[in-house]
């Protein structure tokens, strides 16, 4: 790795930006991602974020800015095109969570009126333990924003298909820049390849046969020219038992 990169990553890490970004995505295919939302503050889309029950969305953590005009856009692939819009009645951060490189990058947001799902809105299942993928895992990741770094913004929701790194690996990467990973974290994509998410992109979910797995938190802050450390998601796995707690608690 160049010395430039390994100056970046030290100087660098941290929660990714505000512009959504898949790198070298296709753009999704029509009634596909049925669950996918545009986190947006002041009707600006700001994150992604993805719906596991009629009434809640979850997302990064780092998502959260304060904003009191904090909505979610459900049921189109294309910003462009207006999907429906839902007030977000309240956030639940984990009690943990500090910043995203410290982990604990998680939120669910509950929406102002439940949402009844049709062919452009479902909800996507989640793992209600541990996950177990076998190595080298296939996986997908989408997001709304830029094509490539310093590209053409993008209001289509991009898709990119990812590999799960083996989490000994991921560590070495970046225990190399002196950056110690958190606990419960996924690693997948921006490594050894061309394809990945980048800022902005927080908030999505990585998923694996149908089951959203992961939520993307953090890499590499503004630099998006693969490879270079692995990307960085929350494991899901890990906080299911918060997540159907607090669902219940707030229903």
């Amino acid at each position: 790795m160049h010395v430039l990169q390994h100056l970046l990553l030290l100087t660098a890490t941290m929660a990714l930006g505000d512009t959504g970004q898949i790198i070298h995505g296709k753009k999704a295919q029509s009634n596909s991602w049925q669950f996918m939302a545009s986190v947006q503050d002041n009707g600006k889309h700001k994150c992604g974020g993805f719906l596991i029950d009629p009434s809640f969305v979850l997302t990064a953590a780092h998502c959260d800015n304060r904003s009191k005009n904090l909505t979610v856009i459900l049921g189109t692939h294309s910003l462009k095109k207006q999907g429906t819009r839902y007030q977000v009645q309240l956030k639940i951060i984990h009690e943990s969570y500090e910043k995203a490189n410290k982990g604990h990058d998680i939120m669910l947001l509950k929406l102002s009126r439940k949402v009844r799902t049709s062919k452009t809105v479902k909800t996507v299942e989640f793992p209600k333990k541990d996950t177990v993928m076998k190595l080298p895992a296939q996986c997908q990741v989408a997001g709304w924003g830029l094509k490539e770094t310093r590209g053409e913004k993008s209001e289509d929701l991009l898709v990119a298909n990812v590999t799960v790194i083996d989490p000994k690996v991921c560590k070495k990467e970046w225990s190399d820049v002196n950056v110690k990973l958190p606990k419960n974290v996924i690693c997948a994509g921006g490594y050894d390849t061309t394809k990945g998410a980048c800022q902005g992109d927080s908030g999505g979910p990585l998923v694996f046969r149908k089951m959203a797995v992961g939520i993307v938190s953090f890499n590499l802050h503004n630099n998006c020219d693969y490879p270079n450390a692995p990307n960085i998601y929350t494991d899901i796995s890990k906080y299911a038992s918060w997540i159907t707690k607090n669902i219940k608690m707030n229903s």
